[in-house]
Order: structure tokens, then C-alpha cells, then sequence
């Protein structure tokens, strides 16, 4: 018996003895995990965290954000603790955040949480209708029903009226091409990247390339002054850096002078005097707007000189072509120098083409010519170079080669212009003044049942024409009574 409540004594200590040894078990496991809370996370500044605070409790759900354009890698985050060592048969925690994936999944943010650019612009692709911008998005997510948007960053001018053009694309994928086309040059179209509600991911401004601008429309002469005058034009399809200014005067004496004036001015002007040749001059003018693109559509005008100037060109009787002799291949010319260039220098080019075409001696007078190519005779060519002070007649075809020109002899059958010719070129104007020698060679008159060299000598111009012979000679004969010396009278080739 006596035994028996010794056990049951023991027993009665025992009991308390084991309570006491559960409650502390968990602290020998580990003890309670205090404090338990996280620290604000120090990532990137930009980040908005919702509620905003310095500490936050385990397992309270934290919203991120950032600024517009922009996405946090984890919209949503949480704090939490692990072990991160054991001591002392105690294991020590440490603090973590943890963030939710796109499938709702937790996990252990081991790297800085940022906010990323969600739509990265790639490179623009610009012309003068069309703007191409080649994207990437950089978190599928976040792109899903992103929209693109194409339209006129402002209201145009009343001068350079744009259409309104409003483009909408709905962007797939994690990369493609935005395109909009059927725009205005040198207009500004804003570029928007949204996703809804309205977010703005992207926003740009950008500018079409230039274009030539349109024509001038209207050019006029004051008949008072002998100014020209034309209409300014508004920078529509690019910034108007000037004008250029074509000016091609013919002379009254048949054509006999020309003189071609190329002006690159300014902006801001919008008149030019004509170059003052004599009553009965022919102008031909034209001009046009000067963007970084190019010379746009020329406006053409014509006008005839009536009032009586002082720098008229010298008189038919300067540009006598005398002693042509289509056997030696020469013809001798009465040059003057040309007086009407000033700030010219005084060395004279004396061309010589074998047209009597007034397009292409206008092309010869302000062209490039090259010296004498015997395999291109049909080309303008510079026969010889002149210091010219004074009047002096010229043996042209005589076949002399100096400063490295070949005064080549003329061909028979041929019709020839030759041009002395004079420059003037600055970074601004190019002026070129041409006095014209227009003659046949191989052109023959009938005196006497015998064929003589045209223009006939002097001596016998009483005894012509002889149309009685005509029906020996064939029809280069004229009928009696045409006057004697003219150029076509009398002659066959």
C-alpha cells in the first residue's frame, strides 16, 4: 500500500513537470518570430507603393505602381520572413518580400523591383508622307490591348491647310511596325501608345520630311521700273530657303545676242530689275521656291523690252561673218568685246556649234563646253580664248591650236552659230552674256552657168540673179527681182 502512493506521488510531480516542458518546446524550435513586419523596401525611387508606409506587416498585400509609361516588374507584393540560419539550435529569421506572378503564384523577389519602360520605342523610319515606328514591349502583360494612335499634333496655318488624318491600330505581339501613311510634308504628328483605360505608355511629336515646295503663283513685270515680281511661298512642304531666278534675255537684232542670268536669293525677296538690253529684247523668265529638298515647279513668264535703255548690246554690224570659204573650212568674224557683264573679266570664249537651233545655243551659252572632240563633232566646242579690248576680226576654222583649243576647220554643208561668249559667277549668280555668228557653210550661188561660194562678192550683185539658167541648175534658183546679197537668195547646197 505503501508503495502504491509513493507511485501515485510521483506521478502528481510528473504531470506538471511535462506540462512545463511542452510550452517551451516551441522555443527551443525556435521561439516566437518577432518583430513580425518588413522594412519599406529601398528600390527604385520612381516606385509608388499603396498604402505608402515605413513598416508593413507579414503577409499584408502591397500595391505597386509608377509613373505613366512605365510598369513595376510585381504589381502586387507581400512581406514575409524565412530561416536564414540556425544558432545556438534556435533558427534566425530574416525578412523577405515576396510577389505575385502573372498566374497568381507567389515567389521570392530576389532582385531589385524597378519600373520598366513597357513600350520601348525602336527606331523611326520618316519620309514625306509616312512615319514608321518599329516597337517592342518589354512585359507581355502589360502590353495586352495596347493601341496605337496617328493624328496632327495641332491645327495647320491658313496658308498650309493639313487634313486631319486619325489612325488607330490595335499592336499584337511583343514587337512589330506602327505605320501611318497618306500624311502631309512637313507637317507634325503626334504618335500615342495607350492601353485602357488611358494609360499613355508612349507620346512623340514628329515632323515629315520636306519636300520641293509648290510653284510660285503669280509672277508679274512693272512696266514703270522693269522689275519683276512674284509671289512669296509659305513653308507648306518645307522651309522656304529662297528663290532661284532664271532670266533669259534674246536680242532684237534676229536673235543676234542672248544673255542667261541664274540667281539663288533669298527668302525674303520676292523682285529682281531686268538686265536692260533695248527696246524689242524678248525675257524669258523663270523662278522657283528652294527648300533643303530641292527646287520645286518653275512659274514661266515672257515679256517683251519696249522703252529705250542704255546698255543695249552692240548692232548688227558687230557680227559681221565675212569671207566664208567652205573649201578651206574658214570663216572670218568682226569681234567686239561684250560691255554689258559688269565686274566680267575681260578673257572672251569664242564657241562654236554646229546648230542654228535657239534651244541649243542657249544650252552651249551656259553650258560646260569642252575643247574640239574630233569623234563628236556635233558638240558645242570652245575654239579659242580671247583677251578682247577691242574690235578685231577673228579667222574662225583656221586650224591653230592655242592654250590647248583647236580652232578646227569648218565642215562643208554644215550650219554653224558661233558664240563669243563672257562669265560672270559668283557663289550667288552665274551670268552669261553670248553674242551670236550665225552662217551656212557650203551654201553656193549661180553666176554666169558657174557656182560661187555664197555670200556672192559685192562686185557681182549687179548682174544677179539669172533665173534663165534655172532649168540647168536645178531648184536652188530663185525668181528675179529678190534682193541681191541676202543669205537665202540664189543658193542651193
Amino acid at each position: 500500500m505503501a508503495l502504491q502512493l509513493l507511485a501515485l506521488s510521483f506521478f502528481l510531480v510528473l504531470v506538471p513537470l511535462l506540462g512545463t516542458q511542452e510550452d517551451t518546446g516551441p522555443k527551443t524550435q525556435g521561439a516566437p518570430r518577432e518583430p513580425e513586419t518588413c522594412r519599406k523596401p529601398s528600390w527604385d525611387p520612381r516606385l509608388r507603393l499603396a498604402p505608402e508606409q515605413e513598416e508593413y506587416k507579414e503577409n499584408k498585400e502591397v500595391t505597386l505602381s509608377c509613373p505613366e509609361g512605365f510598369e513595376p516588374s510585381f504589381t502586387h507584393i507581400k512581406c514575409s520572413r524565412e530561416v536564414q540560419s540556425i544558432s545556438t539550435a534556435k533558427p534566425v529569421y530574416r525578412e523577405v518580400w515576396k510577389g505575385k506572378g502573372s498566374g497568381g503564384a507567389w515567389t521570392r523577389i530576389r532582385s531589385m523591383v524597378q519600373c520598366v519602360e513597357v513600350f520601348v520605342p525602336g527606331t523611326w523610319e520618316v519620309s514625306t508622307t509616312s512615319i514608321k515606328l518599329n516597337w517592342t514591349c518589354s512585359l507581355p502583360d502589360a502590353c495586352q490591348r495596347m493601341q496605337a494612335t496617328c493624328r496632327l499634333a495641332g491645327p495647320s496655318s491658313p496658308s498650309c491647310e493639313a487634313e486631319e488624318v486619325t489612325a488607330q491600330v490595335m499592336l499584337h505581339g511583343q514587337n512589330g511596325t506602327f505605320t501611318c501613311d497618306h500624311l502631309q510634308p512637313f507637317t507634325d504628328y503626334s504618335v500615342t501608345i495607350t492601353v485602357p483605360p488611358s494609360t499613355i505608355l508612349f507620346k512623340w511629336v514628329i515632323r515629315t520630311k520636306e519636300t520641293v515646295p509648290e510653284k510660285p503663283e503669280r509672277l508679274w513685270l512693272d512696266a514703270s521700273t522693269g522689275t519683276l515680281q512674284w509671289q512669296a511661298l509659305p513653308s507648306c512642304k518645307g522651309e522656304i530657303l529662297g528663290f532661284q531666278l532664271n532670266v533669259t534675255a534674246w536680242g532684237p537684232q534676229d536673235g543676234g545676242f542672248l544673255q542667261v542670268e541664274r540667281l539663288r536669293l533669298s527668302s525674303s525677296v520676292t523682285e529682281h530689275p531686268l538686265p536692260a538690253h533695248g527696246p524689242g529684247t524678248r525675257y524669258t523668265v523663270a523662278v522657283r521656291g528652294l527648300t533643303a529638298a530641292g527646287a520645286g515647279a518653275a512659274l514661266l513668264g515672257t515679256f517683251q523690252s519696249n522703252g529705250s535703255d542704255t546698255a543695249a548690246p552692240p548692232d548688227a554690224s558687230s557680227r559681221l561673218v565675212r569671207d566664208i570659204s567652205p573649201s578651206q573650212g574658214t570663216a572670218v568674224l568682226r569681234l567686239r568685246p561684250i560691255p554689258w557683264v559688269p565686274g566680267a573679266a575681260s578673257e572672251h570664249q569664242l564657241l562654236v556649234a554646229a546648230t542654228h537651233n535657239s534651244t541649243a545655243l542657249e544650252d552651249a551659252c551656259t553650258g560646260e563646253p569642252q575643247p574640239f572632240n574630233a569623234s563628236h563633232p556635233p558638240d558645242a566646242y570652245v575654239a579659242a580664248v580671247l583677251n578682247l579690248s577691242a574690235q578685231t576680226d577673228f579667222v574662225l576654222g583656221d586650224g591653230t591650236r592655242e592654250h590647248g583649243f583647236h580652232n578646227a576647220p569648218l565642215r562643208p554643208g554644215w550650219d554653224y552659230t558661233a558664240l563669243l561668249r563672257l562669265e560672270r559667277r559668283s557663289q550667288q549668280e552665274e551670268t552669261f552674256a553670248c553674242v551670236c555668228y550665225s552662217f551656212s557653210m557650203g551654201k553656193w550661188a549661180l553666176w554666169r552657168g558657174w557656182l560661187t561660194p555664197c555670200p556672192v562678192p559685192e562686185a557681182l550683185c549687179h548682174v544677179l540673179p539669172f533665173p534663165s539658167l534655172a532649168p540647168c541648175c536645178g531648184q536652188g534658183l530663185v525668181s528675179a527681182g529678190a534682193p541681191c546679197g541676202a543669205q537665202d537668195t540664189f543658193l542651193f547646197s
